[in-house]
């Protein structure tokens, strides 16, 4: 099958995560006049495309995943006309920007629940999820992706609801043709507006097994995702008609964001042929650090492993459908900290991911701060951390006896506030983020990592993510040519070819603290570029990144 060439592909885009980003009046939160003056920077790197996270109306229990007016943008955030200015900056700049579609769930604030939670007369109920049983007998034993049963009791009703979330999150009913209308109408609402797409929070989940019977025991959290919550029966008919209704309507892009999608699942969600998504966010090397009790339960990353999933996705994808390619977002540690070495080698190592970010067949994705090497946090106490996800694991973990020194080591290393620290601007006390408090604490290391020092080093991980997203964009090789790992079962190094018949590149990392022997006997090749100034003949130095051309 012949791969269709569009924008979406060529292009790669910068996720923003509002309230950490740059606020310009002082309350502490970034805002959208913060994304505005930086739109010259983010253009700067040569992406194209921005993701901005949530910033509808929100009571804000999980920083704006839990929308209270799907049509209305938080005045925390500067409000409609804020948003309509941010648009109108964007594409002067030929910049596209793609929303966050959170509707797997509501606010509980939002009208329709208000409303639904009432009666079981109400026209609004149907549109959530209920079950029967009494105070102390809840309906199943499934378990909240954020701890605790993922049902809450309305005493009005005498029901309880469905929240595979926080209960401030509950459940939409996408069995009912009224809440689909719903949704393809506030799509509509915001493409009409000149949005370029969205990005579809946690879209695989929204058909449920009707059925609700309880899981085994013994099931791994990561089992119970792919096999209970995701994939729903009726998932691919829901977006089908979607893109029928209203999508296919506008050339816009759309990426999944899909728990529980594997490879026996992904291809069908981004087929040309189904006609469903463009892309679909799964997260095979993203729990791959995950132990036996989960996220807060780390080990270390098998590399044999991770080299094997993107050869694995790239090859599912290969004739039919498109990759996402990305290490890391808002509900991740940082990848320098998490996938390099964020000490010794940080400059090489972020260097490193960005040469594989930009290398591999697929739409790239860059996270706020990955291209200063933004690394991880390290908070003294629990209560320095706001999310929502982490303080529950956290009282879990107490309620559980838990070593509580080990754990919040495990906080340090997987917390989502890793990634949600504000954005570091320059060596001022608060990072050049705002004038006043901000919402959640600056990582120290801000004096050192920071925009303001990267654009004054010619050497700076900054200038090296604006030369590789430059060197991808001149060879369309790297985006739509063929993919082969040439060393899977090696240690140490991730060596692949891309090639097509407009080029062919060899593509060699050295992922780790000491030199490893490289020779690179294929004839005819040159190198072309790389993140040491100075390559050794012998062998690839650490953290090193090299990609030849045959000429």
């Amino acid at each position: 099958m012949k791969m269709n060439n569009n924008w979406w592909k060529e292009g790669v885009v910068y996720q923003i995560y509002p309230r950490s980003f740059k606020d310009t009046t002082g309350n502490g939160l970034g805002d959208i006049d913060g994304i505005i003056e930086k739109l010259d920077y983010i253009k700067s790197l040569g992406v194209n495309m921005i993701w901005i996270c949530p910033v509808y109306a929100s009571p804000n229990d999980d920083n704006g995943y839990d929308i209270s007016d799907y049509r209305k943008i938080s005045e925390d955030f500067g409000g409609n006309e804020a948003f309509d200015r941010l648009l109108k900056a964007m594409h002067a700049r030929d910049l596209k920007l793609i929303m966050d579609l959170v509707v797997n769930h509501s606010s509980d604030e939002h009208h329709w629940f208000e409303q639904a939670k009432q009666s079981k007369d109400n026209p609004y109920h149907d549109y959530y999820i209920w079950k029967e049983g009494t105070p102390t007998t809840i309906p199943n034993n499934w378990q909240s992706v954020f701890n605790g049963s993922v049902w809450e009791w309305n005493a009005p009703t005498k029901e309880y609801y469905l929240h595979y979330y926080t209960k401030k999150q509950p459940d939409l009913n996408w069995e009912n043709p009224s809440v689909r209308k719903e949704v393809y109408a506030i799509i509509d609402f915001w493409l009409a507006k000149g949005v370029d797409g969205f990005r579809m929070d946690v879209i695989s989940l929204i058909s449920k097994r009707i059925a609700f019977e309880n899981v085994p025991q013994s099931m791994s959290f990561i089992d119970v995702m792919e096999k209970v919550y995701a994939n729903g029966p009726r998932v691919h008919e829901y977006l089908k008609e979607m893109n029928r209704e209203v999508l296919s309507k506008y050339d816009a892009v759309t990426v999944g964001e899909g728990p529980g999608v594997n490879l026996e699942h992904g291809p069908r969600y981004v087929s040309t042929k189904e006609k469903e998504l463009n892309m679909v966010f799964h997260f095979d090397h993203l729990t791959i650090d995950f132990g036996p009790e989960g996220k807060y339960d780390p080990v270390p990353v098998d590399f044999l492993r991770f080299k094997e999933i993107f050869s694995q996705w790239d090859q599912a994808l290969a004739e039919d459908g498109w990759n996402s390619i990305f290490l890391g977002n808002h509900d991740f540690s940082r990848i320098v900290s998490r996938f390099g070495n964020d000490r010794k080698y940080h400059n090489a190592s972020a260097k490193l991911l960005a040469t594989l970010l930009m290398s591999l067949r697929g739409t790239p994705y860059v996270y706020q701060g990955d291209e200063i090497g933004m690394t991880n946090v390290a908070h003294p106490s629990i209560d320095l951390y706001d999310d929502v996800e982490t303080r529950n694991a956290w009282k879990a973990a107490e309620a559980a006896g838990k070593d509580m020194n080990q754990f919040l080591k495990a906080v340090h290393w997987q917390s989502r506030d890793n990634a949600r620290t504000p954005m570091q601007w320059d060596a001022s006390m608060q990072a050049g983020f705002s004038t006043g408090k901000p919402w959640i604490p600056v990582n120290e290391n801000h004096e050192q990592i920071n925009v303001a020092a990267a654009e004054n080093d010619p050497n700076s991980i900054l200038h090296y993510y604006r030369k590789m997203i430059a060197y991808r964009k001149a060879n369309p090789s790297l985006v739509y040519g063929h993919f082969e790992d040439l060393l899977p079962q090696h240690p140490y190094l991730f060596v692949y070819k891309r090639w097509d018949d407009k080029g062919t590149f060899l593509v060699g990392h050295n992922f780790r603290d000491e030199n490893t022997n490289w020779e690179q006997k294929e004839l005819g090749y040159k190198m072309d570029i790389g993140n040491y100034a100075t390559p050794s003949s012998q062998f690839l130095s650490p953290w090193e990144s090299r990609i030849y051309r045959l000429v």
